[in-house]
């Protein structure tokens, strides 16, 4: 059973560890206390990032149309989800059809911009583009999503 002093030396030990382990590696401290400060001020304002979505027949036109996203700068990032089913109307029938699920995070000031893009390589009649407003979130991650997409 440890002591009340001996439960003393034990946290001053520890403290001086930790100490020691910051002043040996001045990287670590700045980044710690970079990323507090960051976490701290950070502000995002609701809405100004959005998450649209796009389904593609299959893996090859979703990569395209992704990657081609990215490179012209209309979006930060593009998740490609796997194996979904829709199940939908179209010319008076019930369709079930096998798609890939874009998730594309984008400033909302651009989701237009994406429309058009995603229309005029998509394989599809009818594409679906559909977004929505980020209301909150991790602020440095939007940061970094308006930061990427210009303007």
């Amino acid at each position: 059973m440890f002591s009340f002093s001996s439960s003393l030396r034990f946290g001053a030990l520890l403290i001086a560890g930790f100490a020691a382990v910051f002043y040996m590696n001045p990287p670590l401290l700045r980044t710690i206390g970079l990323r507090a400060f960051s976490m701290a001020t950070e502000v995002y304002k609701s809405g100004t990032v959005s998450a649209a979505y796009v389904t593609c027949p299959n893996e090859t036109v979703a990569k395209d149309i992704a990657r081609g996203l990215v490179e012209r700068k209309l979006a930060a990032c593009v998740n490609i989800i796997p194996q979904i089913t829709s199940i939908y109307e179209w010319k008076g029938k019930i369709e079930e059809d096998s798609e890939i699920l874009l998730m594309i995070k984008t400033r909302s000031s651009k989701v237009p911009a994406v429309t058009e893009y995603v229309r005029s390589v998509h394989p599809y009649e009818v594409c679906e583009v559909i977004s929505v407003p980020i209301e909150q979130g991790n602020a440095p991650y939007l940061s970094w999503v308006t930061d990427t997409v210009p303007e």
